[in-house]
């Protein structure tokens, strides 16, 4: 989830990337932000299986479509809509858990080179959060990094092998054909019909009973089981989400897209 060559569309909320460099970036500092405007209108956010049991307390859990589905949590359930966060990018939510995507941001690890294994640490640039700032913390110590630096490697290095276990989780859904185009179906008391939700994947609750029991056997062992459940079990959290569009005059009446700009190479 966390990789984007160059020559391919850049992940949601990353606009250019630029290899972090001891020497061209020898003076930049990192200036905290109190707030992530990036999220502003921001109705959906990639996660990794990790997040599962935290995100599924408050947030539906989702599957983009495409051939390569990406878990999702939701902010809201129409586009530009983001219930969590206000107009400053300030969370709404007290103890509300900020996925490692989030966080992560302005930096990523990139493949330079599109026949490279190698990563590197990279930023974006049009972030007003790094740059040659008087004010900040160091991002290089005597040509190198600073202690700042090596701590953001290390998470950037976390994510990607939790994004390595979510790729493994996402190929074991699609070879048990556990996911099918899901929708979401709210009748408001009074309204003339339901609305309804789709543009998202979910996994098929008939299908996962009817699988083997040595199928269902190993999805215990490994992990997957839990994880179906918090998603399947996070579902109920879509009233909610309406509920407050609603209060917010938030509810136009079309369909929404759980498909955020691509978020894997």
């Amino acid at each position: 989830m966390a990789t984007a060559p160059q020559n391919q569309s850049l992940p949601l909320f990353y606009n250019e990337l630029t290899p972090l460099s001891s020497e061209t970036h020898a003076a930049f500092k990192l200036r905290r932000s109190p707030g992530a405007r990036f999220m502003v209108n921001t109705h959906a956010v990639p996660l990794t299986v990790e997040e599962f049991p935290l995100v599924q307390r408050s947030q539906p859990i989702v599957f983009s479509v495409g051939d390569d589905p990406v878990p999702l949590a939701l902010y809201g359930l129409n586009e530009g809509v983001n219930l969590f966060f206000d107009e400053q990018g300030q969370v709404t939510e007290q103890g509300l858990y900020i996925p490692a995507y989030v966080r992560r941001y302005p930096f990523l690890l990139a493949r330079l080179r599109p026949n490279s294994d190698e990563l590197s640490l990279c930023f974006d640039p049009t972030t007003d959060t790094i740059g040659a700032f008087d004010e900040g913390e160091p991002l290089f110590t005597d040509g190198k990094p600073s202690q700042l630096t090596e701590a953001v490697l290390q998470f950037n290095e976390q994510f990607e092998q939790a994004g390595m276990k979510t790729n493994a989780f996402m190929q074991e859904l699609k070879a048990l054909d556990l996911l099918m185009d899901g929708e979401i179906s709210i009748q408001p008391e009074g309204a003339p019909q339901p609305f309804i939700y789709r543009g998202f994947k979910m996994v098929d609750e008939r299908k996962l009973a009817d699988l083997r029991g040595d199928q269902l056997r190993k999805m215990s062992q490994n992990g997957m089981l839990p994880l179906v459940y918090a998603h399947l079990f996070s579902l109920g959290h879509a009233q909610q989400l309406f509920e407050r569009q609603a209060i917010q005059g938030k509810i136009p009446g079309v369909e929404f897209t759980a498909n955020p700009a691509p978020a894997q190479a």
